[in-house]
């Protein structure tokens, strides 16, 4: 018998989590939620899983984790320590919400229209760096002027359950083919970095399309968009970009 480990967050977590509880309850051995305002853990108290096996992430450095075949990340915003990613024998599989190498680290979807790279989703193996690991499983995503910062969210959400959902089996039989990221092709940035972009300078020259896309990858209501200072006020930008029939 299969034993996994589940680190569960936001609604990619919840629909894998239902997934797994569904079809394949007896390979979870724990699943760990972020704190009691989760909706993981919301949805937990509702359906029949023993509460035993639900642990609090502030907790986990202290709590005595049985040893697993692996831990999947499903949209976890944490990072684990090394003494966790220890406990699972085939290794720790995350979800990535971008097509790796590129995109690496936070804002993923602000950064593929800022650097215009391609759009996707990818399970990898967690190694010591930042969503540098393996990877084993991705699915390319259409994109289009149209799409902004909210659209690719909502699509990497989607995709990834979806790809999460059709792999499953796969990844527990070891039938896939470990992929080493080429990091030179990629892209990294942290959260830090986000906001230098936000800020329009009146006075500033931009290239048509790289003003665009950074008007369109911070839209994302209700997060504030770019904005700019004209007489001590300040003015906040929210863009949508429709196709037309000519």
């Amino acid at each position: 018998m299969n034993k996994i480990a589940l680190f569960a967050d936001g609604k990619v977590g919840l629909e894998c989590v239902k997934f797994l509880l569904s079809k394949y309850i007896d390979d979870i051995s724990y699943i760990v939620v972020t704190d009691k305002k989760s909706i993981v853990y919301q949805n937990l108290q509702k359906i029949f899983f023993d509460k035993k096996r639900i642990l609090f992430n502030q907790n986990i450095v202290n709590s005595q984790l049985e040893s697993v075949d692996y831990i999947f990340l499903l949209w976890w915003p944490h990072l684990i320590k090394e003494s966790v990613i220890k406990t699972a024998k085939n290794g720790v599989i995350n979800t990535h919400p971008s097509l790796l190498p590129y995109n690496r680290g936070k804002n993923y979807n602000f950064w593929n229209l800022i650097e215009d790279v391609p759009f996707g989703v990818s399970l990898h193996f967690v190694s010591h760096g930042i969503d540098d690991g393996d990877i084993i499983f991705q699915k390319e995503i259409s994109k289009t002027w149209e799409d902004n910062g909210e659209s690719l969210y909502c699509k990497a959400q989607s995709e990834m359950i979806k790809l999460f959902k059709r792999r499953y089996i796969k990844i527990l039989k070891s039938d896939f083919v470990r992929k080493t990221q080429d990091l030179t092709k990629g892209s990294y940035h942290n959260s830090k970095e986000l906001e230098p972009y936000s800020e329009i300078f009146l006075d500033k020259r931009y290239l048509a399309k790289d003003f665009l896309n950074v008007l369109r990858a911070k839209t994302f209501p209700p997060y504030e968009g770019c904005y700019f200072y004209e007489d001590n006020c300040k003015y906040e930008i929210q863009i949508k970009i429709k196709k037309v029939k000519e």
